[in-house]
């Protein structure tokens, strides 16, 4: 019996919103229509740098990375996410409870990485571009963004591993939105000190020393820039990293400020958490599309290509 009550559910209830009742519909209208626009957006930034020679430069490959891990984490959580906004019932199935523990800290923490890569990229463009070519050959920016990949998923898996070897006593009521790792953590009836151990090195591994490496380089770039002679020089130095670091100011900011919250606070944290898991994914190709001429242009020559500019010219001529 003892056993029994200790075995992990096989089922769990997401409350998510279920305390405000009132936004749950109007939540479910924002959640659908940031989801179109979410696979709409990262999926055409992939094809474009596939379909443009201009656009495949380590900057853009290491743009392809995020708008696939942004995708990822997008297509893991938001459906289940739709349903529970739609209908009373909350519930998810264990393997697909873990299957969202487990991508979401997979592409949090490979995210994490990614972003402190591009930062170095950007470093070096700016810092060092006669050398740019020679230090962020193709191949580097491979195993770049591979260990970036790797080293999140060995995170991923330790930490779903350890929460699968934790006694939960039937407890099966998550007061979240979708499936997360410190959430699972606070359902436990057993010793949780290695599932903490383990949350804590992930979080100065992941959170911390990326978000130092990032800082650093600006601080870098930002000293370099200002010493550059025109403002031309460095307005144009500039709008090279502006996307790059409201991307960044975006994925750490909100990430921060929901760990930091107390479990009192668990409705601010959800508030949080949909910004992170639904508005983000949006806005990074929003971002680097209205903000970056590469992209623009692209979008400019397949379309003309395509015929559809000159088409959309020829109608709207005035009438005579």
């Amino acid at each position: 019996m003892e056993r029994k009550n200790a075995s992990f559910p096989s089922t769990f209830v997401l409350l998510g919103f279920s305390e405000f009742p009132r936004l749950e519909m109007p939540l479910s209208a924002v959640v659908l229509v940031s989801y179109l626009l979410t696979l709409v957006g990262n999926s055409s930034i992939i094809l474009l740098s596939l379909l443009d020679p201009r656009l495949q430069t380590p900057m853009y490959f290491f743009l392809d990375n995020l708008s696939l891990l942004d995708l990822s984490v997008t297509c893991t959580i938001v459906p289940q996410l739709l349903a529970n906004l739609w209908g009373p019932d909350k519930t998810i199935a264990a393997w697909g409870c873990i299957t969202q523990a487990y991508i979401f800290s997979w592409t949090a923490c490979t995210e994490c990485i990614l972003l402190a890569v591009m930062a170095i990229d950007r470093y070096v463009a700016i810092c060092r571009p006669l050398q740019y070519t020679l230090i962020m050959r193709p191949w580097v920016c491979v195993q770049m963004a591979a260990a970036s990949w790797s080293s999140g998923l060995a995170n991923s898996l330790l930490q779903t591993t350890l929460i699968l070897q934790l006694p939960l006593c039937g407890h099966h009521i998550l007061d979240h939105l979708f499936c997360e790792v410190p959430v699972l953590i606070k359902l436990a009836c057993g010793d949780t000190t290695a599932n903490d151990l383990a949350l804590a090195v992930g979080a100065i591994s992941f959170g911390m020393v990326p978000a130092l490496l990032v800082l650093i380089s600006y601080t870098i770039i930002t000293r370099a820039v200002l010493k550059l002679p025109s403002a031309e020089g460095r307005h144009k130095a500039l709008s090279t990293c502006s996307s790059h670091l409201l991307v960044v100011t975006i994925y750490f900011g909100p990430g921060i400020s929901m760990y930091l919250q107390t479990p009192a606070e668990s409705s601010q944290a959800k508030f949080l958490s949909f910004f992170y898991c639904v508005i983000t994914p949006l806005l990074n190709p929003l971002i680097y599309t209205l903000r970056n001429k590469g992209v623009k242009t692209a979008w400019k020559s397949i379309l003309q290509s395509q015929g559809w500019v000159k088409c959309w010219k020829i109608r709207s001529l005035p009438v005579i």
